[in-house]
């Protein structure tokens, strides 16, 4: 059964801040698609594209760490909460959507990566 569970979200200066943290292992899943990582990309992310779902998802469960601190982005935030949805129905226990995605991003940390 399929449920609905509250997603986490945090800003694009509260992911920043929480990226600079000394020590800090975090899990960082981009599910833009290829031609849009070729335009924006930020170092560090596993790009698993949402189109490419059936390919990749039998892989995410033996990659991942379940109880990992983990953050998703895509474009805008939408289909990152979409994936958020999906790992927390799989047994992830720390997900996080980086709400208004790479273009919040690139607009209120990081103006060298390009707007599309």
């Amino acid at each position: 059964m399929y449920q609905a569970q509250s997603i986490p979200q945090v800003s694009p200066s509260e992911f920043a801040a929480r990226r600079a943290q000394k020590g800090t292992e975090l899990q960082l899943i981009d599910v833009r698609e290829p031609d849009e990582i070729v335009i924006a990309s930020m170092e560090g992310f596993d790009v698993l594209p949402l189109s490419e779902f059936a390919e990749w998802s039998e892989t995410i469960l033996p990659r991942f760490n379940r109880q990992a601190e983990t953050y998703v982005i895509c474009h805008h935030g939408m289909r990152s909460a979409q994936m958020c949805q999906w790992l927390l129905n799989n047994g992830f226990t720390n997900v996080t959507n980086i709400s208004g995605g790479i273009d919040a991003y690139s607009i209120v940390i990081d103006p060298s990566i390009p707007r599309y």
